[in-house]
C-alpha cells in the first residue's frame, strides 16, 4: 500500500456508548442463568412452554414467537449497534425479506449497483413480481443516488462496503437524503460487523446481517438479523417475523452468542492480515486492481475512516486480461483459501463472484457495474498472514 492505514482498530474501541466494544462484546445479552448460575446462557431446546392458566405464562408461549435464548442474542446484537430493537431470522435472506414484506406493491426502493446476488435475486425475482420497484445505482455518487428517488421511494437500502468490489458508500449523505424525501434507510452491514461500523449511530433506520459472517464466525451457523431503534418498525418487523416464521432454533442462536464474544479479536486480526494481503497483490504482476477500503489510493478511503473503526477482512482482485479461464486456474490452486461461498470465518476462503455468489446478475450488468469476469473475492482468515500470502504468491505464480 501506499503508506500507513489511518484506521485505528483495537479491541478495545468505544463506540458512542459508555463501555468499550470489547467488553460489551463478551457481556451483552449474557446473565447468569437464575436458576443454576450458569455463565453461558441456556439452550432453551423447546417448542412450547408451559401455562399456569389460559395466557398465564412466564413471557413464552411458542418458540417461533419467542425463545430465550433467541431473546439474548437478541439483546446481544442490538447492545453491539447502538439500537434498542433486535430481531433474528433463520437466515440472513429471511431478514432482507422482513425489511421488504413492510412495502406494498407501487412502493419503491433504491439500491446500490454493486450488491450481493442473493439481494439482487430477492428484489427483482420475487418482490417485482409482487408489485414493489427497484432502482439499482452508483451510491458512491449522491447525486445519482438522488436523481433516482420518486414520490412512492419508501426506502433506500445501502451495502457498505459493497460485496464484491468494496466500494464505500456515506452512510450520512444516505441518511440526509432519506430523511429530507420521507424514507427509511437500511444498511447491510454485514461486511464491516458493530465492531467496525455502527450504522445507526450515523443515521441509518435499520441495520442487517447476514450473522452466518462475521458475527458467528466459525463458519458452522446460518442466520439473519435486524437492528432498530424506532419501536413502530420494530413491532411491525416482530410481526413479520412470528407470521412468516422464519426464525432462528435455540442452537443457532447460542453459536451466534458465542461468536460474538471473539468478534473485537477476529476483526482485528481479520483487518490486519487483510492489510498484509492486499499489500501483497498489489505487486504483483498479473494483478490488474485491488479493491480494499484501507489502501490510501481506494476511491472511497477517506469515507471509510470517517464513519468505520477499521477497514475490514474483506479484499477483492482482479486479474490483467478478460479471461475468466485465468481466474479460475488461480481458484482452483490456492491450498489455504478455501474454494467456497460465504465469508467471515476464521478461515480463508477464495470465491468467483461471476460464477458463484453473483451469478443471478446478467453478465452484461456486472460488467456495466465493475464486475469483470477476472475478479476474485477473497475473505481473509485468521491464520499466519505468512502463510496465506504465500499460498496466494504460489496460486498466482502457478507453482502449485
Amino acid at each position: 500500500m501506499n503508506g500507513p492505514t489511518t484506521f485505528a482498530i483495537h479491541p478495545m474501541t468505544r463506540s458512542n456508548r459508555s463501555r468499550g466494544f470489547g467488553t460489551k462484546a463478551v457481556h451483552a445479552g449474557s446473565e447468569p442463568d437464575p436458576t443454576t448460575g450458569a455463565i453461558m446462557t441456556p439452550i432453551y431446546q423447546t417448542s412450547t412452554y408451559v401455562q399456569s392458566a389460559p395466557g398465564d405464562h412466564k413471557g413464552y408461549e411458542y418458540s417461533r414467537t419467542q425463545n430465550p435464548t433467541r431473546t439474548a442474542l437478541q439483546n446481544a446484537l442490538a447492545e453491539l449497534e447502538n439500537g434498542r430493537h433486535g430481531l433474528c431470522f433463520a437466515t440472513g435472506m429471511a431478514a432482507i425479506d422482513a425489511v421488504i414484506k413492510t412495502l406494498r406493491p407501487g412502493d419503491h426502493v433504491v439500491s446500490t449497483n454493486d450488491l450481493y446476488g442473493g439481494t439482487y435475486r430477492l428484489f427483482t425475482k420475487i418482490f417485482e413480481g409482487f408489485g414493489v420497484r427497484f432502482s439499482f445505482v452508483d451510491m458512491t455518487d449522491k447525486a445519482q443516488v438522488l436523481a433516482a428517488i420518486r414520490p412512492e421511494t419508501r426506502l433506500i437500502w445501502v451495502e457498505t462496503p459493497t460485496n464484491p468490489l468494496l466500494r464505500i458508500i456515506d452512510i450520512a449523505a444516505m441518511a440526509e437524503l432519506a430523511k429530507k424525501n420521507d424514507c427509511l434507510l437500511a444498511v447491510d452491514n454485514t461486511f464491516a460487523s458493530p465492531a467496525l461500523q455502527t450504522p445507526l449511530d450515523i443515521g441509518a433506520d435499520l441495520v442487517m446481517h447476514s450473522a452466518t459472517k462475521y458475527l458467528g464466525g466459525h463458519s458452522d451457523v446460518v442466520m439473519g438479523a435486524l437492528i432498530v431503534n424506532d419501536d413502530t418498525l420494530s413491532e411491525k418487523l416482530a410481526f413479520i417475523q412470528n407470521s412468516s416464521g422464519a426464525t432462528p432454533g435455540p442452537m443457532d442462536s447460542f453459536l451466534v452468542l458465542r461468536g460474538i464474544k471473539t468478534l473485537h479479536l477476529r476483526m482485528a486480526r481479520h483487518c490486519s492480515n487483510a492489510e498484509a494481503v492486499a499489500d501483497a497483490l498489489q505487486g504483483h504482476g498479473r494483478v490488474d486492481k485491488v479493491h480494499w477500503p484501507g489502501s490510501p489510493d481506494h476511491p472511497g478511503h477517506q469515507i471509510a475512516t470517517r464513519q468505520m473503526r477499521g477497514p475490514g477482512g474483506m479484499v477483492s482482485f482482479s486479474l490483467k486480461g478478460d479471461r475468466m479461464e485465468d481466474a479460475f486456474a488461480v481458484l482452483s490452486s490456492t491450498r489455504l483459501f478455501s474454494l467456497a461461498e460465504s465469508l467471515g470465518g476464521v478461515e480463508s476462503l477464495i470465491g468467483h463472484p461471476a460464477s458463484m455468489t453473483h451469478a443471478s446478475i446478467p453478465r452484461e450488468e456486472r460488467l456495466r457495474n465493475g464486475l469483470a469476469d477476472t475478479l476474485i473475492r477473497l475473505s481473509v482468515g485468521i491464520e499466519e498472514p505468512a502463510d496465506l500470502i504465500d499460498d496466494l504468491m504460489q496460486a498466482l505464480d502457478g507453482r502449485s
